[in-house]
């Protein structure tokens, strides 16, 4: 069988990126822009840096914000409206994972009218036609929504999470520039980065994983690994490389999938509303100790990327153990709490338990799992 790989036509990287944006509409033909960022990028400021520079292109644009944290099924459907009246040819997606993810089911419910209910899409949703283009600017270092095939939309009237995926949904040009990302407070940029962390360490040892993806998620653990702290203490360079790393992560997991981490944060965001990054930061841990038996040799090489230092002396059983006791470390370093006793209520973790093995996500664990494993592993973090 062939494993295929999808990435973005274009990607630009490093400070000023966002001026590129101005260049790729106009050579693409495109005169009006539909913008979707969400009300606190908006508030202060940080979607204007976008804004400026189609002002100063005299490029024309509308504004969409009607977008929550975790984005629902009527903030997309509102949004397929607005688009629709707009007159715009073209998407600009600004913001972390919300304003993406809403950016893309709106683009490919544009393109396919025929899923406007949106939970339709869950899934990998047999759709024909391309989403309107995108052009995405994360203002997070965590979801690589805009190199991912994936989006997230929240069904409210079940409190659950879809998980969609969709090549025809991922962006055609992505600008990643670490200025845009200046802004964000020391608790979002570390759970931003966890998650980003989870990406690369679940896409590597998820089932569908190979060895161009292999390349991909050690490189991203190596620099998440030695710039989340910095970028949580705002530095530069940490900036910069947290920016690089979790769009190396993207490349690598939107092709190969993930695993029980991210089925199992997904009920918490659409119960609790819990940061998706909180929620697979806590996990990551537990779910890496139960997942260890099926990885092989692969946390070696885990171990080793997060900067443990004697792994090839190690025993299996001790570089398993370095490689967790890493991730803590970190984990730790940045803040996140060590637990959901915070979070979860006990009376809520059969429905918890059923809804992440009905996660999409699931069937990529290394380890063949059931309800009552999982059920387990909710119990062990309370």
């Amino acid at each position: 069988m062939a494993n295929r790989f999808v990435l973005n036509e274009t990607s630009y990287h490093g400070a000023g990126a966002i001026k590129e944006i101005a260049g790729e509409a106009q050579g693409r033909g495109f005169s009006k822009a539909f913008v979707c960022s969400d009300p606190d990028l908006i508030k202060f400021g940080v979607t204007k840096k976008v804004l400026d520079v189609l002002d100063e292109a005299g490029l024309s644009y509308e504004i969409y914000s009607n977008i929550k944290p975790n984005p629902t099924v009527e903030n997309v459907q509102t949004g397929v409206e607005a688009f629709k009246k707009s007159g715009a040819e073209y998407i600009i997606a600004i913001g972390g994972g919300s304003s993406m993810d809403t950016a893309k089911a709106i683009g490919i419910i544009i393109a396919n009218p025929e899923f406007e209910d949106v939970v339709s899409l869950e899934g990998v949703a047999p759709t024909k036609n391309k989403s309107v283009p995108i052009f995405a600017v994360p203002t997070t270092a965590g979801t690589a929504a805009e190199v991912t095939i994936n989006y997230v939309i929240t069904d409210v009237e079940k409190n659950r999470k879809m998980v969609c995926v969709d090549p025809k949904d991922i962006p055609v040009v992505a600008f990643v520039d670490p200025e845009m990302m200046a802004t964000m407070p020391k608790g979002l940029t570390a759970a931003t980065g966890m998650d980003a962390l989870t990406h690369a360490i679940e896409g590597y040892i998820t089932a569908g994983a190979w060895e161009l993806s292999d390349m991909f998620h050690l490189k991203a653990i190596e620099i998440i690994a030695r710039s989340l702290r910095g970028a949580v203490d705002n530095t530069p360079e940490g900036r910069t490389d947290m920016a690089l790393g979790q769009y190396v992560a993207g490349m690598g997991f939107s092709n190969v999938g993930l695993g029980i981490v991210h089925s199992m944060a997904h009920p918490l965001g659409a119960l609790y509303d819990t940061p998706h990054g909180i929620a697979n930061a806590i996990i990551l841990p537990t779910v890496m100790e139960y997942n260890a038996e099926a990885t092989g040799e692969k946390y070696r090489e885990i171990a080793r990327a997060m900067g443990v230092k004697g792994v090839d002396a190690m025993s299996q059983e001790e570089y398993r153990k370095a490689a967790i006791d890493a991730v803590k470390k970190l984990s730790q370093d940045v803040g996140i709490p060590a637990d959901l006793k915070e979070i979860v209520k006990k009376e809520d973790i059969p429905f918890l338990a059923q809804s992440a093995y009905d996660d999409a996500c699931r069937p990529g664990n290394p380890k063949e799992t059931s309800v009552e494993d999982i059920t387990k592993l909710y119990e062990s973090l309370i």
